[in-house]
């Protein structure tokens, strides 16, 4: 079967005929040639494509590392910050319970001294108070410029000495623990 060139006739001669021949070798090597570009370029594209899944994979996994590093130093950090806050807070609590402490031994150790004060001057007051008692005892019963109610009392007093200085006693401890008590809340 024979193709016809619509555009031209038949080649008039041998030489016409290699050159319709050459000419057509000539415009077939340009096409294939352009296809063969093309097949290259999409072979390229599909390479690059490759390329830059393979470097994005790459980088997806180098950057999944560099946040994890990140993410362990971050931990390590808050860990280290929660250890010196909770160390600073335990020795701040620490020196609270050393003061508190050093107060209430302060505190026990003025109780102390105020309790034997109370019980040095309680000891003097009670001799001073039964000699005074029976002085007076003895003197208001017999004199009689006292009036009535005191020499009851005095004369009680002197009947019964005891009683009387256990009133007397308990009394200046009251007045002795109150100024103990007062000096202490000045101090404070």
């Amino acid at each position: 079967m024979r193709h016809r060139n619509p555009h031209r006739t038949g080649a008039k001669g041998p030489d016409e005929l290699r050159q319709q021949i050459e000419h057509a070798r000539s415009r077939l090597g340009h096409r294939v040639t352009r296809l063969v570009d093309r097949a290259e370029m999409k072979g390229r594209a599909r390479t690059r494509a490759a390329d830059l899944k393979d470097k994005a994979g790459a980088m997806t996994v180098q950057l999944r590392v560099g946040a994890a590093q990140a993410g362990h130093g971050m931990q390590d950090r808050a860990a280290k910050a929660g250890h010196l806050v909770q160390d600073r807070a335990a020795r701040a609590g620490h020196a609270a319970q050393e003061q508190m402490a050093k107060a209430g031994h302060r505190a026990q150790e003025g109780m102390a001294k105020a309790g034997h004060l109370v019980q040095e001057r309680a000891g003097h007051g009670k001799h001073t108070l039964r000699h005074g008692a029976e002085h007076t005892g003895r003197t208001a019963r017999h004199d009689l410029r006292a009036p009535r109610p005191v020499r009851a009392v005095m004369g009680a007093a002197a009947r019964h000495p005891r009683p009387s200085l256990i009133l007397g006693a308990a009394g200046a401890a009251v007045v002795g623990a109150a100024v103990i008590w007062r000096r202490i809340d000045r101090s404070a």
